[in-house]
């Protein structure tokens, strides 16, 4: 067997091979890795057959829906789960055959209602089920804290105690452990009452994942993140730098318009000189009137460089194929000591 574990963060993804017949499965990717798990199907001379998510994430950016478009293979999650692009939904005892590998999927609900451990030979994935000394949370949209304690006493502890445990998450630098050694050194699997041990994960007082939002409208729609949408743009939009700017307002400026997207306070308290104010909310309503000319240049100008990339894209998009947006925004303007009217 080829066997992969790749940390990002805490988040933990496997990557799982045949050596017989080179098949492979990618269990919870992780968005920011796409090129490191090519690179990893490269060097091993894997064929992915499979890409798996063990549940709707709500930390961090699941990679399924990219990899699997991208590779032309099943996304496969539980039949539970809410994402449409879910093209394989796996029911309790179902196993996933890749080659000589044979994965068997438990439903381990708790943490979310689609949770599924997936049980491979002398391992278990876990997912967010049971982590290295500790369990997951089940507060989050669609966890039960009664769920997650039969899934721990009734069917995971109930594996052999020699069976390897690679979860999801650590947040501690540490690979796998066993179900045996959870079962004697884990602290809320000493809980082993159904009382004590829901009493005690509702009073956990955690703080929320980060990307709690953003993370579960993309994983369970399917939907892009921001900094997808920022990548596309930018990958399809040229850039001015500051200082070409600079030497080309005023009498340089010739064809230029300098489009200045900021909300009017921000447009007021500071501008490149000669800018023409235009909101990126009235953006595609007003084009026709204030940008009349299509091969006219425009660069367009934010803050910081975020929304004028966007806003520079949707005018190419429109027609404008001069359109530009400025490097670093008007926060580097300012910082570069560059001339403002206001």
């Amino acid at each position: 067997m080829i066997f992969e574990q790749v940390a990002t963060g805490g988040c933990q993804s496997y990557l799982v091979g045949c050596e017989a017949t080179q098949a492979a499965v990618l269990i919870d990717p992780e968005l920011s890795r796409i090129d490191h798990y090519r690179g990893l199907l490269t060097r091993h001379g894997l064929t992915l057959k499979y890409v798996i998510d063990t549940h709707t994430h709500a930390d961090h950016f699941s990679a399924s829906k990219a990899l699997g478009k991208a590779f032309g293979v099943p996304v496969v999650m539980h039949r539970l789960s809410p994402a449409p692009h879910a093209d394989l939904r796996l029911d309790d005892g179902d196993t996933l055959i890749a080659g000589e590998l044979k994965l068997k999927a438990l439903h381990t609900p708790g943490h979310t209602r689609d949770s599924m451990s997936l049980l491979m030979g002398d391992r278990v994935f876990t997912g967010d089920t049971l982590l290295i000394g500790g369990t997951g949370r089940s507060d989050l949209p669609t966890g039960d804290p009664h769920q997650l304690y039969e899934s721990l006493f009734d069917v995971l502890l109930r594996l052999p105690a020699e069976t390897l445990v690679f979860p999801a998450h650590d947040y501690k630098g540490r690979s796998h452990s066993t179900i045996g050694a959870e079962k004697a050194d884990n602290p809320r699997l000493q809980k082993t009452d159904r009382a004590d041990f829901v009493a005690m994960m509702e009073a956990l007082d955690l703080q929320a994942p980060t990307h709690l939002t953003e993370a579960l409208r993309t994983n369970m729609s399917g939907g892009k993140t921001v900094a997808q949408l920022l990548s596309e743009a930018a990958a399809r939009t040229p850039f001015m730098a500051l200082e070409e700017l600079k030497d080309r307002i005023g009498g340089n400026s010739r064809d230029l318009i300098v489009l200045d997207i900021r909300e009017k306070d921000a447009f007021d308290a500071g501008r490149v000189p000669g800018a023409k104010h235009l909101p990126r909310g009235q953006l595609e309503l007003r084009v026709n009137t204030e940008l009349p000319d299509p091969t006219a240049r425009i660069v367009t100008c934010c803050e910081f460089g975020k929304i004028s990339t966007l806003a520079a894209a949707t005018l190419r998009e429109l027609g404008y194929t001069r359109a530009v947006a400025l490097d670093g925004g008007m926060k580097a303007w300012r910082e570069a000591g560059y001339p403002l009217e206001n």
